[in-house]
């Protein structure tokens, strides 16, 4: 039988290495996921993945119940992974672009993509499209929470994820 969260934290919290193991067993695939998606390859994924647990077990109790732990797991992997980001490109500015209007397409190609092909789709993308697009689109993220995250504007935020989703519009129609 598996721990519960609130057992698994309290374990944590005692330093207990089997609930640390459990933690990790129990949130280390769909925390790798989030990582692969801003990352888009899977060595950026691995680092983002081990700074992300060391900083989950270094807060641990700050954890305070107002939501769900796995949400509150989430938001510390993604910015995490925004932090990775800036690390390695500190003067490159991948959201600076000029902003243009980019019309919008339709989506139905969709239904006919295997997820897996999907996420390649999305992981090629250039990191400023595919951060904001992961951002909006998978977290739920404001395009004002995002300019205030990644320290860009509003607008630009938007002009970032309208060109994602037109080149993946691109992808998604010479694949299918």
């Amino acid at each position: 039988m598996s721990a519960s969260d609130t057992d698994i934290i309290q374990g944590c919290l005692a330093n207990d290495i089997r609930m640390q193991e459990a933690l990790y067993q129990k949130y280390a695939a769909r925390m790798y996921a989030v990582c692969l998606r801003y990352a888009g390859n899977a060595e950026g994924a691995q680092d983002i993945l081990q700074e992300g647990f060391v900083k989950v077990f270094r807060n641990l109790s700050k954890f305070r119940a107002d939501g769900s732990f796995e949400g509150w797991m989430r938001r510390i992997f993604v910015n995490t992974a925004i932090e990775h980001h800036r690390r390695r490109h500190p003067l490159a500015d991948p959201f600076s672009e000029r902003e243009e209007q980019i019309e919008e397409g339709s989506w139905n190609a969709l239904d006919k993509l295997a997820l897996e092909d999907l996420m390649k789709m999305i992981q090629s993308l250039p990191e400023g499209y595919r951060t904001v697009f992961n951002l909006y689109t998978v977290e739920g993220y404001s395009h004002q929470e995002i300019g205030e995250m990644l320290g860009i504007q509003e607008g630009t935020s938007k002009s970032q994820f309208a060109r994602a989703r037109k080149a993946l519009l691109e992808r998604i129609k010479g694949h299918v």
